[in-house]
């Protein structure tokens, strides 16, 4: 039987309660959680790098940004926002996270300007017609 197009091929959904792979799974890892974790730190330690790898992601927390905030040019042109987003990353004023972070917004913003101003373009052109 072929699914009509827009029509969902279980439209009741996963069934409440039903198990969930990952938890069955887990539940057979469980028993053996210390042995494995004992042995990765082994492997780790004996210098394999994906293990090492896994250890150290599991104790050590994801790098954040730690910098103040810092007040940057919040007028001119897009470039000159970037220039001294990327004078305050090189003077330290803030970090390299934060700094791209800042300079991700302003890519973001200029795509939503650049099709501003097209969109204001085809309205004025179709006017024209």
């Amino acid at each position: 039987m072929k699914f009509q197009p827009g029509q969902s091929g279980n439209p009741a959904g996963k069934p409440k309660g039903a198990p969930d792979k990952r938890t069955a799974l887990r539940s057979l890892l469980n028993p053996y959680a210390p042995q494995l974790v004992e042995k990765a730190v082994q492997i780790a330690l004996e210098g394999d790098t994906a293990a090492l790898k896994l250890c150290l992601d599991r104790c050590i927390a994801p790098l954040r940004s730690t910098a103040p905030e810092a007040s940057l040019k919040a007028e001119g042109e897009l470039s000159e926002r970037g220039e001294a987003t990327l004078q305050a990353i090189y003077s330290g004023e803030i970090d390299a996270i934060h700094g791209a972070a800042l300079m991700s917004a302003l890519a973001d913003q200029a795509r939503l300007k650049e099709q501003t101003e097209l969109e204001q373009r085809l309205r004025a052109l179709e006017g024209r017609l």
